[in-house]
């Protein structure tokens, strides 16, 4: 019976440890991020293309060319490359519009691939619904051709109107083709030959790039990682990686980062939108909100004039009287030195607070130093 009752304490003390394990382990996996969602490798990034091209097929909507003297200089060249000569005349088409290209390169994109693009009108047009973009050179910064766009337009909005009233929806000038750009030129990366890269984290943080370097050292057992600034950690490539530096990063990106982040408080009045981080504290302060609402009511009377009296207009004649409350209920809040962000929030919603009053609230005390985190007004 004594063995029994042995075993099943020990089966309960086990259970428990099981339990405040899989507590412990839940509360570090919510504080950690893989590494390639929190930071970049150095020369593995998408690159810019631009390019100036023409959107023909428009049902009247394109730019008037005698208010767009380029949209009208470009469908000139185009004709002649077509073999059509129309110098010396006036052209007045209005199914055509200038627009500029915009794309991006992936990084590793290969010669064949496609891509999407956009593109945004130039000149005065009303809508490129409908519209077919002829081919279109795209240039990188260093002004080679990396891709050609061609393709018809879809477009997220509209515009309709007649008898005087337009109705807009979205922006009709701007267009969109999925893969509508064809790689012409690969963007030269030896990444199997390199000895050595850069870690660049998408927010810096001194303790974060500390955690990175030590847990990329801790899976290849080797000291590769070498923490250099806030938001930087230096990777040199181990010997058993050498030539293979894309196995490498294959193998560390999926490792698991504990992240840190500055106690911060990030405002924005215009829209009345509050974000706080999960480190801010507050010392002890007292808290209270109350309205002062004052209220000007106008009233018009009709004074009409005597029935033995001189005839005469009635005279309107308009009082005014001003009110101001106080609300009765106001409350006061105690927040508690080193008061979490879970507490913060429910002290404040204790005092009925809105998104507006709280934005006041957080400011004041931050001026009263209490606040230990930092404000950014956007």
């Amino acid at each position: 019976m004594a063995f029994l009752s042995a075993l099943r304490l020990h089966f309960y003390t086990l259970a428990i440890a099981m339990v405040a394990l899989m507590l412990v382990y839940s509360h570090e996996a919510s504080a950690e991020a893989r590494i390639k969602d929190i930071a970049s490798f150095e020369g593995i990034r998408e690159n810019i293309l631009i390019g100036y091209g023409l959107v023909v097929g428009l049902n009247g909507t394109g730019d008037k060319l005698k208010n767009n003297e380029f949209t009208s200089q470009s469908l000139i060249a185009f004709l002649e490359r077509q073999g059509v000569n129309t110098r010396g005349t006036e052209l007045k088409s209005k199914n055509i519009a200038a627009v500029t290209v915009t794309a991006t390169l992936p990084a590793f994109a290969r010669a064949g691939s496609k891509i999407s693009v956009s593109a945004s009108a130039m000149g005065d047009a009303k809508s490129l619904q409908g519209g077919m973009l002829l081919a279109t050179a795209l240039y990188g910064a260093d002004g080679e051709v990396y891709a050609v766009a061609q393709g018809p337009l879809a477009i997220a909005g509209f515009e309709a109107g007649g008898g005087g009233t337009t109705v807009t929806k979205g922006v009709p000038t701007n267009g969109y083709i999925a893969n509508g750009a064809m790689v012409e030129k690969e963007i030269g990366f030896a990444l199997n030959k390199m000895a050595s890269l850069n870690i660049a984290l998408r927010n810096p943080d001194m303790s974060t790039a500390r955690h990175m370097a030590e847990t990329i050292n801790k899976h290849l057992g080797v000291d590769a990682a070498e923490l250099l600034d806030a938001g930087t950690v230096r990777l040199r490539v181990p010997i058993d990686y050498k030539d293979n530096t894309a196995k490498l990063l294959a193998e560390i990106e999926p490792l698991a980062v504990k992240t840190d982040q500055i106690a911060k408080v990030v405002i924005d009045e215009a829209s009345g939108t509050v974000v706080m981080g999960e480190n801010v504290r507050i010392d002890t302060v007292a808290v209270a909100q109350g309205n002062l609402v004052v209220r000007v009511q106008e009233s018009q009377e009709v004074s009409q004039p005597n029935p033995l009296a001189p005839a005469g207009a009635a005279t309107v004649t308009t009082t005014s009287a001003t009110i101001s409350t106080e609300e009765k209920n106001t409350k006061l809040a105690v927040m508690q030195r080193g008061a979490s962000l879970r507490e913060l929030v429910s002290g404040l919603n204790s005092l009925g607070v809105g998104p507006r009053d709280l934005i006041a609230i957080l400011q004041t005390i931050k001026s009263a130093g209490a606040l230990q985190a930092e404000i950014v007004a956007k």
